[in-house]
């Protein structure tokens, strides 16, 4: 059956609804916690192999997404320092290889280039992603130590890329969950390219 102009745009409204409609609000416990992905090294791991003594960062990203090559130094510069502080730290391409290039292959190369000392996993289905509520990369979703959400959005005060002495987010959330003190900025927007969802 052929399906009209008004008919598509209809169901694709209901489809993107659909993807977006659930979204992990601060204080949320982490979902899909023991679903398995495969990381870079052939290995499946949860978000429970990988939760840390201190809490667990979660992050949307992929490969070819300007930005996230424009925060990717400070991206993976977090990610090693604090899965080093008692983090549990992942990055999870929820991106459908079809349809952004961001093959399994490619992520391997990424990890080894930039010196990912952290998962970086392929959520096969999107479902994680649909699940936490990401819908861009790089989308950032940080647990406290009871694996309560504690901040969401995006890495840093910036755009395409950092803003030069600009707010950083992630960061100052990090380091608040260390000290055991209230995140100063709990919430931001997210920005970047759409997940090209499977």
């Amino acid at each position: 059956m052929k399906i009209g102009t008004a008919t598509g745009i209809a169901l694709l409204g209901i489809m993107v609804c659909t993807q977006s409609s659930v979204a992990l609000n601060l204080g949320d416990p982490i979902v899909d916690a023991d679903v398995r992905m495969k990381n870079i090294d052939g290995k499946m791991i949860t978000l429970n192999n990988i939760a840390g003594a201190k809490g667990t960062l979660v992050i949307f990203s992929c490969m070819h997404c300007p930005f996230v090559i424009g925060w990717q130094d400070t991206m993976v510069e977090i990610g090693n320092t604090y899965q080093e502080k008692g983090f549990g730290v992942v990055f999870i391409n929820a991106n459908n290889p079809a349809t952004a290039g961001d093959t399994y292959e490619a992520m391997q190369e990424m990890a080894r280039a930039e010196g990912y000392q952290f998962p970086f996993v392929v959520d096969a289905t999107s479902d994680v992603a649909r699940h936490f509520g990401a819908s861009k990369t790089p989308d950032v979703f940080l647990f406290d130590a009871s694996g309560k959400l504690a901040y969401k959005g995006a890495i840093g005060e910036g755009g395409q890329k950092p803003k030069p002495d600009g707010e950083a987010y992630l960061q100052n959330a990090l380091d608040a969950l260390l000290a055991g003190t209230s995140v100063p900025r709990a919430e931001s927007k997210a920005v970047g390219c759409s997940i090209k969802f499977r």
